[in-house]
């Protein structure tokens, strides 16, 4: 079956039931203000943050939130990211349980520093 494909991180939120749709419009809000000046948009049919090229992802599933800091976001949090289910470049935050927001901004925050010293 076919991946729903979305225009907007609205019309994606739109499709999730209410509970996952605060989850996910804190989840904007968080990193939207921790990324001064990035740019949303769709990418991997997921919602995405870029600032001198790709900064997070994050999307919803079933059970969990994912969140794709990519595998330098994951790496340098890796400490404070242990209680969660994590691969190289993402981890999983529990629906069920309150998303470490904070811990987010962290990363976020981490995350435009690293593009921004890139040379352009």
């Amino acid at each position: 079956m076919a991946r729903k494909r979305f225009e907007t991180i609205d019309g994606y939120i739109a499709t999730f039931p209410k509970n996952v749709q605060y989850i996910l419009e804190e989840m904007r809000k968080v990193i939207k203000e921790s990324a001064p000046g990035s740019e949303e948009t769709i990418s991997y049919g997921m919602p995405t943050f870029k600032l001198r090229g790709n900064l997070v992802h994050f999307a919803a599933y079933k059970n969990h939130i994912g969140f794709y800091p990519t595998p330098s976001g994951i790496e340098a949090f890796k400490e404070d990211l242990s209680p969660y289910k994590s691969s190289k470049g993402a981890v999983q935050f529990p629906i069920d349980k309150p998303i470490p927001f904070e811990l987010v901004k962290k990363i976020v925050i981490f995350r435009v520093e690293e593009n921004l010293a890139k040379k352009s």
